[in-house]
């Protein structure tokens, strides 16, 4: 059965279309982020088909590309536009689809009270979670998965990008005990090479967590 696999994150900036792009790379998974606020000239979608060796994949287009880096409900607004939940639906595809959201789970979409975490519910039927250590990161990764909890889903894969700082990790895992845990260290560089060799180094770790 092929997997609709949601990359959400804790915040905005915390790795999740590097993830998107090592999950797609390690799976030979298609892509596709429903929702695109800024950085047209070089969308999320362009940077994980940039990252992705395989020619395999396929990008699917984004529903909604907006010119302003800004929350979605707010980014279409001065699109002139409003964001509609009902006409955001997957693309059909036969293989693992994996789908990079916007920001956090309660990033807004519209003005009608629709959050990322309704996307979430609405399509996934696995999901990852990324987390970043920082100052906070505790409260803001636990608060994810309560937020998840509440809707009755679950944490697959918990990834932790970045810097390692094993308190904040250990206390973690204790709390959401997802399937797996991939941790994704600080490259000064990246580029292909560099998410090829970790998808193929870590693709048993990353299909445990859906399996």
């Amino acid at each position: 059965m092929c997997e609709k696999i949601f990359v959400t994150g804790i915040d905005t900036e915390v790795g999740k279309t590097i993830i998107s792009a090592v999950l797609v790379e390690a799976m030979v998974a298609d892509y596709w982020k429903p929702i695109q606020a800024g950085d047209l000239d070089y969308s999320d979608t362009m940077k994980v088909r940039d990252l992705v060796s395989n020619d395999t994949s396929v990008f699917f287009e984004e529903n909604y590309r907006l010119k302003t880096p800004a929350s979605p409900h707010l980014a279409a607004r001065l699109d002139d536009l409003s964001i509609s939940i009902e006409q955001i639906n997957a693309p059909r595809t036969s293989n693992n689809l994996i789908i990079e959201g916007a920001g956090g789970l309660m990033v807004p979409i519209n003005d009608e009270g629709d959050f990322i975490l309704d996307l979430v519910e609405k399509m996934a039927t696995k999901i990852v979670l990324v987390s970043k250590n920082y100052l906070g990161s505790i409260n803001h990764t636990v608060s994810a998965f309560e937020m998840l909890k509440s809707r009755g889903l679950k944490v697959d894969l918990l990834v932790f990008s970045g810097h390692t700082n094993f308190e904040t990790e250990s206390i973690i895992e204790k709390h959401i005990l997802p399937k797996s845990v991939l941790k994704f260290p600080f490259f000064e560089q990246l580029n292909s090479r560099v998410i090829n060799e970790f998808s193929c180094n870590n693709k048993k770790l990353i299909f445990s967590g859906f399996s």
